[in-house]
């Protein structure tokens, strides 16, 4: 099959993914669940649906759900021999790839949880206003907080503050995740590294829904 990269929203798709089904109850999973079940099947060749669901944190019959949905999607092909990406699949994986680039991070006084998460989502430090909004965001997915940095001028600093983040810190971030002028890096921060990341990302994926709604 081939696949048109230009019609495909990757934030659509995995609202999508996500959404009520009508006359249905809502998912037991959001769309960053979405994001990380492709990321994780794009790179383990085969993985079980049970291996996913203990990535995920999901119980058996959600993941369940999740993975039928990524299917019926054309996201993915299941067998035997576990689930792979179908060229559909593989296509939104990269567009999402090109929004946002990650990175686990050790621990650091900047931030308030012993485990940490880095994303980078590109061209949006237009939407950031103080940093509280990712912080919230993170939250409700479960981090115990998040960290907002924007890269301007060569630099990292925290909006609002006009503070760089320690030195160390701030080479690791920028030679790790190669950010580029107008880029926005979120530090998601928890008890345990699953959390950091899924705060982390849930706040960059909302940072990327209200960029799109602004440019449309």
């Amino acid at each position: 099959m081939i696949v048109s990269e230009g019609t495909m929203d990757p934030l659509a798709i995995l609202s999508k993914i996500a959404d009520k089904s009508a006359p249905g109850t809502s998912p037991a999973y959001s769309p960053v669940h979405t994001l990380i079940a492709l990321e994780l099947i794009g790179s383990v060749s085969g993985i079980g649906r049970q291996q996913l669901a203990k990535r995920l944190e999901l119980g058996e019959g959600t993941c369940r759900t999740l993975v039928r949905r990524l299917r019926d999607e054309g996201l993915i092909d299941v067998s035997r021999g576990g689930m792979v990406l179908t060229s559909k699949g593989v296509v939104v994986k990269a567009k999402i790839g090109e929004l946002i680039v990650s990175a686990e991070l050790p621990e650091t006084d900047l931030t308030v949880g012993p485990r940490n998460y880095a994303v980078l989502v590109r061209n949006v430090a237009d939407r950031v206003r103080q940093g509280v909004e990712q912080r919230d965001v993170a939250l409700i997915a479960g981090a115990k907080g998040a960290t907002t940095l924007i890269y301007e001028e060569g630099r990292l600093r925290m909006p609002g503050m006009d503070m760089d983040p320690p030195g160390a810190l701030a080479r690791s971030l920028i030679d790790r995740l190669k950010p580029r002028e107008g880029d926005v890096v979120i530090i998601g921060t928890a008890n345990t590294s699953s959390s950091a990341e899924m705060g982390a990302k849930a706040a960059a994926l909302e940072l990327l829904r209200k960029s799109a709604d602004v440019r449309r």
